[in-house]
């Protein structure tokens, strides 16, 4: 099916169709359901996914491909799982959300999961109360999973020894509970800590800790024969990691023993033991390395390679200085020990804040990747101090890696720079890329080669000669540098679809076109003929394994069209030169997954009237089908009617876009209240499905099936004029409504959050144009905002303003003029508009005193201003409470200011600060 329009979408949602249909409602805004966890069983037959309500109870769905029918719902389901064979699908049963809502802090603690699987013949349940966690064979025979009940201590104390080796305390022995799926019989160990189930028919290695002799034990039970064996038997044992072979009977895992409680510095030796012949093989780390608790073990497709992390070996813990007699209180080290001093030095590489949330979130735990070759026995570090990230393909013989110590101080002002280099996974060996660079380079799958963009140009750099020149310069009418960066810093390229698989060749997108470059010669030629319509062809990667490309393989493409903004599905013939659209129509679509070992794809064709459901095909595209249906109440609301483009001028006279919703029910000439909510670019939304949820933005169907048109305008900026760019565009793009006389020009309203936010603060102390603002988290004063710290990150927000997303340009010594010009809060004393403010007081990204700020400034000019403080809240409001609350006053503020409707008492009255004793 060669998609021209979904006909029975334009008929149902046609707007005579909606027009007598009932308005929404905050409620009815609950029951929307998306799919979450989706996952596709490996030959094709099987979709599994948990479909979420906004506001409810999660059910798992099982569908059969064959006959798209719905084979079974669990209720509660969620984390959707496909064992390999497509025997059983399981789910994990989350308590239901009245008991998550209804129990204390210390009852929700001890609320449990339960496990249900689902036999994909039958479609018969099985239920698992009280599980912790669960692993299923490849084949479908075995089930092992521990049960999340805990002993009472109370009954091991009186027999506890003194001597014991205590477990971590997040290591929690738990029984494991081993089930022959087929015989039903079942085995059950006590006091697990963890475990390991093989892939293929072997068995199940397991760490058993004894809570008071301490005399732990890493067993093994062989499946076949039902027999247990101890691999190590010795008072503190443990192993964290397991991960067994793919393929074989061998077994990965990270051994040590509790009888070192520091468990940072804990070492964990990387073994590997045979099931068959029994032997254990100690992975020996680099001299001056060691493998500690968090290091991560993960094979290979093949297993030919085990890869593993580790770290140098971290100096002996110095303990604190306390006081311990009375010598101690006198003591002067020992009194300024207890100090808490934080001493922040100009030549730290970080600040303290920042130097703190690095070291909690990555450097305290920093693991550096490493590999085991089987075949050679060699270990290789591939990551250390000089390249200290690497981005892992366990398929690839050269990976990237990444280091941006050295930027670390140039971070705080200018943006993210790193050096880059090729890292042979077979050596180790590093060949340096590119320093200095904000761009990440694509590596060839051969190490020879690698590209990136730099000085507006793309690079093509032969890393054995170390030579490299810009192979874009002789590509001619091809645009190779966003050309909609505006922002004050270096432009960005349009990315890297990737390399053939011999590395011969480069594929690189242009602002339309797939480009292949030839690696020696830099020989361009165009795949794609996407400037002629404007549509954007960017290759769609649905194996994330995937090293590159086969000569002859065929890719699928989406194919975006930047003037009517529909998105279709192509397929491009590397060996032919073919492209083929295959998915098309008034509509998005966008393939989703594809079957690892059949030829089937699912994909969602969704509008602004039809949700994004399941769709299966093959890679002919032939016959579509449509698997699910989650959301039919949809074609009970009067939706609105067909989103439209509206054209109009920029600041600079650039031409604009906008996407513009009416209600279902609009009479031409009607003019109408208007709701403008915007950031930047929109218009892409076109065809975009709206997010059926409550937050910090307007629920678009909730305020057209309400008598409101909603305006999504495009904004481009102009550098060192964020703030008057923005408002002349609002300007045009609110004109241009009233010209075409949809808007109501003395009904028009602003709603925007954060960047936005700040827009529409400023906008209304320029213009009288706009009648009611809502305004979430806007910074207000860019003098005070320059020199503050983003608390979520630790970074200092000099960046954001000198090279980021406020656009200035200048440091606020070079340019003060310029940061007083676009803030708000300088000319607070011209707002002659409503303006509701809004801010968690908890915002890691813009400090909540930015509204206040703006709030009391407001308030000295007797503005019509509110405050919104939302108690220990982000950015953006995280509480189901809090979303609800404010998208109801946010409908309330408009309809009072934009219909004319009474006010809220709220709004009249305040709300005062009453709390009970």
């Amino acid at each position: 099916m060669k998609l021209a329009y979904s006909l029975v979408a334009a008929a149902l949602f046609s707007g005579q169709v909606m027009a007598n249909k009932a308005p929404l409602k905050f409620d009815d805004v609950f029951d929307f359901k998306y799919a979450h966890s989706t996952q596709l069983a490996e030959d094709g037959k099987f979709l599994a996914f948990s479909a979420k309500p906004y506001r409810g109870n999660a059910q798992g769905q099982v569908y059969n491909l064959t006959n798209n029918t719905l084979i079974t719902s669990v209720e509660r389901g969620t984390k959707a799982h496909i064992n390999r064979s497509s025997t059983w699908v399981a789910f994990t049963q989350i308590p239901t959300l009245l008991e998550s809502e209804t129990a204390t802090k210390k009852e929700r603690k001890a609320l449990k999961n339960n496990l249900v699987l689902v036999e994909t013949q039958t479609g018969q349940q099985q239920l698992f109360e009280h599980v912790k966690d669960y692993q299923l064979s490849d084949d479908g025979r075995w089930l092992a999973y521990r049960e999340d009940i805990e002993k009472n201590k109370a009954e091991d104390k009186p027999k506890q020894e003194k001597s014991a080796i205590k477990a971590d305390k997040k290591d929690k022995p738990l029984t494991l509970v081993v089930l022959d799926l087929h015989t039903k019989k079942t085995q059950r160990f006590e006091n697990v800590i963890s475990y390991g189930l093989s892939p293929a028919e072997y068995g199940i290695l397991f760490s058993q800790h004894d809570s008071v002799t301490a005399n732990n034990q890493v067993k093994y039970l062989d499946l076949s024969t039902q027999s247990v064996d101890a691999l190590f038997n010795e008072p503190g044992v443990t192993v964290s990691a397991i991960a067994w072979h793919p393929y074989s009977s061998i077994v990965a895992f990270n051994l040590s023993n509790y009888v070192n409680e520091d468990k940072r510095r804990r070492s964990y030796d990387v073994t590997l033991w045979d099931a068959i012949t029994n032997k254990i093989t100690k992975i020996e780390n680099p001299s001056g390395w060691y493998s500690a608790k968090t290091a991560k073990l993960k094979w290979s497709e093949q297993g030919e390679r085990l890869y593993f992390e580790n770290r140098p070996l971290l100096d002996n813990k110095v303990e604190a200085q306390k006081y311990h007699d009375e010598a101690s209180l006198r003591d002067f080290d020992t009194i300024r020990e207890q100090s808490g001093l934080k001493l922040w030095h100009n030549n730290d590489p970080e600040i303290k804040p920042r130097e703190q949330h690095t070291w909690k979130k990555t450097n305290r735990d920093r693991q550096y990747q490493a590999v085991y070759h089987i075949e050679s026995q060699k270990v290789i570090q591939l990551a250390d101090e000089t390249v200290r990230d690497v981005t892992l393909n366990t398929e690839a013989d050269f990976i990237l890696g990444r280091n941006d110590q050295p930027y670390l101080k140039k971070i705080m002002y200018d943006g993210f720079y790193a050096d880059y280099y090729a890292v042979k996974v077979s050596t180790g060996a590093k060949g340096y890329i590119v320093k200095d660079s904000p761009n990440r380079p694509s590596l060839s799958p051969t190490g020879r080669h690698a590209a990136y963009f730099l000085n507006d140009q793309l690079w093509l750099k032969d890393l054995h000669e170390q030579k490299e020149h810009a192979v874009s310069k002789a590509v001619r009418n091809a645009i190779f540098a966003d050309d909609k960066h505006d922002y004050p810093e270096p432009n960005p390229g349009y990315g890297f679809a990737g390399w053939q698989l011999d590395g011969s060749k480069l594929y690189a997108y242009s602002k339309y076109d797939i480009w292949a470059f030839d690696s020696k010669s830099g020989q361009a030629s165009r795949l794609t003929q996407g400037k002629e319509s404007s549509t954007q062809y960017r290759v769609i990667k649905l194996d994330k394994k995937q090293v590159g490309f086969e000569a002859n393989e065929t890719l699928y493409l989406s194919a975006h069209n930047l003037e009517n903004k529909q998105t279709h599905i192509a397929k491009l013939n590397l060996k032919t030169g073919l492209l083929t659209t295959v998915l098309k129509g008034d509509a998005r679509f966008d393939l989703v997954k594809k079957a690892k070992h059949a030829d089937k794809l699912i994909f969602t064709e969704q509008t602004y009237h039809q949700f994004p459901d399941f769709w299966q095909t093959s890679s002919q595209f032939d016959t579509p089908q449509r698997v699910t249906h989650l959301n039919p109440q949809l074609a009970n609301f009067a939706w609105g009617q067909k989103p439209e483009l509206v054209q109009y001028q920029g600041y600079n006279g650039e031409k604009m876009q906008g996407v513009l919703i009416k209600p279902a029910n609009y009479v031409p000439g009607q003019k109408l209240p208007v709701v403008i909510y915007f950031y930047r670019y929109m218009s892409q939304r076109m065809y975009d499905f709206p997010k059926m949820e409550l937050n910090h933005r307007p629920n678009f169907p909730m305020f057209t099936s309400n008598g409101y048109a909603v305006f999504l305008p495009d904004i481009r900026f102009e550098i060192g004029k964020p703030g008057p760019s923005s408002t002349q565009t609002l300007i045009n793009a609110a004109q241009k409504l009233v010209d075409m006389g949809v808007a109501d020009k003395n009904r028009i309203g602003l709603q925007g959050h954060s960047w936005a936010g700040y827009q529409s603060a400023f906008a209304v102390t320029q213009t009288d144009m706009f009648k009611a603002v809502v305004s979430g988290a806007p910074v207000s004063n860019m003098t005070s905002a320059y020199s503050g710290i983003r608390l979520k990150t630790g970074l200092a927000r000099q960046f954001q303003y000198e090279s980021g997303q406020s656009r200035i340009g200048q440091p606020l010594t070079a340019a003060p003029d310029l940061y007083i010009e676009n803030s708000p809060v300088f000319f607070a004393d011209k707002v002659n508009t409503p303006i509701l403010l809004m801010f968690g007081d908890k915002d890691g990204a813009v400090p909540w005193q930015e509204g206040i700020q703006y709030y009391l400034a407001l308030r000295r000019h007797d503005k019509d201003a509110i405050f919104l403080q939302y108690e220990g809240e982000p950015h953006h409001l995280k509480k189901f409470p809090n979303q609800v609350d404010f998208s109801v006053r946010m409908m309330e503020y408009f309809d009072h200011y934009l219909r004319g409707m009474p006010a809220a008492e709220w709004i009249k009255s305040g709300k005062p600060h009453r709390p009970e004793e």
